[in-house]
């Protein structure tokens, strides 16, 4: 599995990942920090584009952002492997800045819940309702 930055074209992968519309993925990678995971395809077909001009096999993405000397995961989704690794994106750069990292995770969510508590962020308790759907705020001080 490669980690890069998102690129435009990969907001229709994403947003069949995160069931939203593609233009809303297209924003999100201009107005955020969204990184992606996808099959380490180098080893099989070595004729593959630096570029990533073909749509790639994304695993997963994860967008973050800094407000208030926080890191905040806006979101988290994928297989499960991809999840646990792209969560090590924000965590990195919060640990680096000495910032603590904060996301919401819904319920239901099981993949990005167990990359969450892999990580061993802390649950702080309920979070805000999305489209009825509950969720919980997961936070972790010092990464």
């Amino acid at each position: 599995m490669e980690v890069r930055d998102a690129v435009e074209t990969d907001a229709g992968a994403i947003a069949g990942i995160a069931d939203a519309p593609a233009e809303a993925m297209r924003r999100t990678i201009h107005d955020r920090t969204v990184r992606v995971a996808v099959a380490d395809t180098t080893a099989t077909d070595p004729n593959v584009d630096a570029d990533h001009e073909r749509d790639p096999d994304l695993l997963g993405f994860v967008s973050f952002d800094v407000r208030e000397n926080t890191v905040h995961v806006t979101q988290v989704g994928g297989t499960p492997d991809a999840c646990e690794r792209l969560l090590a994106e924000p965590m990195r750069f919060a640990a680096g800045e000495d910032m603590a990292v904060e996301l919401l995770i819904v319920e239901g969510d099981d993949a990005a819940r167990a990359a969450v508590e892999n990580a061993d962020f802390d649950r702080v308790g309920p979070g805000p309702r999305f489209d009825g759907n509950a969720t919980t705020r997961y936070r972790m001080e010092n990464p």
